[in-house]
């Protein structure tokens, strides 16, 4: 058994794993040798290599569908409402990018000089928004986000998969 976080954990070094086993397949796949001579090789055989990719592929596959159903089974209180961890981690996702474009309207003048076309134009481009609201909204969104990611977090560490991760830990 092991806890959501460190499964999470673990994907990734799966994942890695995947990759470092096909880059020891290319580089085991060819040997250069002189014309007549045999090939040697230090490298570990193909097939051993294959065999290893082969569990390590299983256990990201069963690793991902655990960490998805739990995902689905687990849940968080945030403001009111019981959110399944998948949801609230699409809802921090979007807190954020809600965030930042709340600091970029903020980042505005509420009215400002703009370069004319001819010599005695001028021309002004006013914002249509007030721009301290946006900033306040950005800092509201950004501490409703930390607060999510905390209890998602928190959620994380509570939650039990079964999972055997001995061959990587």
């Amino acid at each position: 058994m092991i806890n959501l976080a460190e499964a999470v954990k673990l994907k990734s070094i799966l994942a890695k794993k995947v990759q470092e086993l096909v880059d020891e397949l290319h580089r085991s796949a060819f040997v250069t040798v002189e014309k007549g001579q045999a090939p040697k090789t230090s490298n570990r055989a193909m097939k051993v290599i294959e065999a290893e990719l082969a569990q390590v592929r299983l256990d990201v596959r069963t690793l991902d569908r655990l960490v998805y159903d739990a995902n689905i089974k687990s849940s968080v209180d945030f403001k009111g409402e019981k959110l399944a961890l998948v949801e609230a981690i699409e809802l921090a996702t979007q807190l954020r990018a809600d965030a930042e474009l709340c600091k970029q309207f903020s980042m505005h003048e509420k009215e400002s000089v703009r370069m004319g076309y001819g010599e005695n134009t001028m021309l002004y481009e006013i914002a249509m928004y007030e721009p301290d609201e946006y900033r306040e909204r950005a800092i509201k969104l950004e501490k409703d986000a930390h607060k999510l990611s905390n209890l998602i977090n928190a959620k994380n560490y509570s939650v039990e998969i079964n999972f055997d991760d001995s061959r990587y830990f």
